[in-house]
């Protein structure tokens, strides 16, 4: 941390000793050269023209060059600063156990708005006054307003999902017709991967704006299962054989009920729909289980299904 005060503190002497850029004087009179580079003197002439307004303006040109120079320098000085800060940020919140992501939203929000504020500096040394910036910012704050409402949308709809967290990373969520999981949730975008491994990008201001379903967040999960019987089958040995192949799968709650029964009377067929609690973790798990267990067991028992 003192390593850090210290490069800081030579960045802004360095700062302090930049010559402000040149004043109107100091800048070229373009319409004078051009006048005597149209003229009818010898090339003799014109270069010797051009030689003395060179050695004219010498010591502006050798002043802007300096302050250019101490302005990279500080950029360069306040890019590792930067770096260094982001750093001790992130070893600060891994120690403190903060959510990861309110960790990764905080560690982006930081690295915009500390750019943010070295380029503030380094306008100041090369001469671009503070007030000048802002009021620029201020004029131009309608149109920017526009054009980034969608990206504002999603900065919004970032910051209320770390303050309200419908979800948190490693959460299954289904939202906006897509589902998966959450993989980051960035400042304005959130990541989701699905089962075969597709990276979703969805920007927060749709998550925050629409309906969210959310998997993961308790502890337990209902199992639903649609298969088909034909009208001839006996419904009580269909619930029967389901049941016993559910006792018999380790990945079902065998203290919380399961079930067996009619959901739809079809054309030529039953609809009937299974279910039973699993733990979130092993949902995929056991549901895959079940499906190929109903379909080798029912036809065993002379049960067809559609």
């Amino acid at each position: 941390m003192m390593t850090g005060t210290r490069i800081y503190s030579k960045m802004m002497l360095l700062a302090a000793s930049a010559t402000p850029m040149p004043t109107d004087s100091a800048v070229p009179d373009v319409q004078e050269i051009v006048d005597q580079m149209n003229s009818n003197a010898s090339a003799e002439e014109k270069t010797s023209f051009l030689l003395e307004y060179l050695m004219a303006q010498r010591e502006p040109l050798l002043n802007f060059g300096k302050t250019l120079l101490i302005a990279l320098i500080v950029f360069l000085i306040g890019k590792r600063i930067i770096a260094l800060l982001l750093k001790l940020l992130n070893r600060w919140m891994e120690r403190s156990h903060v959510e990861v992501s309110v960790h990764k939203f905080i560690m982006s929000l930081g690295r915009v708005l500390l750019y943010i504020l070295l380029i503030f500096c380094v306008a100041g040394i090369l001469g671009v006054g503070t007030s000048s910036i802002i009021a620029i910012i201020g004029s131009a704050g309608l149109a920017v307003g526009l054009a980034l409402q969608g990206s504002l949308s999603n900065l919004a709809g970032g910051i209320l999902i770390l303050l309200m967290k419908p979800f948190l990373v490693g959460d299954y969520i289904v939202a906006g017709g897509v589902e998966g999981t959450v993989r980051n949730i960035d400042i304005f975008y959130t990541r989701i991967v699905t089962t075969d491994n597709k990276v979703i990008v969805i920007p927060n201001g749709t998550l925050s704006n629409g309906n969210i379903i959310n998997t993961s967040q308790e502890e337990y999960r209902l199992l639903i299962l649609d298969f088909m019987v034909g009208y001839d089958a006996q419904i009580s040995k269909v619930r029967e054989v389901v049941l016993n192949l559910m006792e018999r799968d380790e990945g079902v709650c065998k203290d919380r009920p399961q079930s067996v029964n009619i959901d739809k009377l079809n054309p030529g067929r039953v609809r009937l729909q299974a279910k039973a609690w699993v733990t979130n973790k092993d949902y995929w798990d056991v549901r895959y289980r079940m499906l190929e267990a109903i379909k080798e067991e029912l036809p065993k028992q002379g049960i067809s299904l559609f």
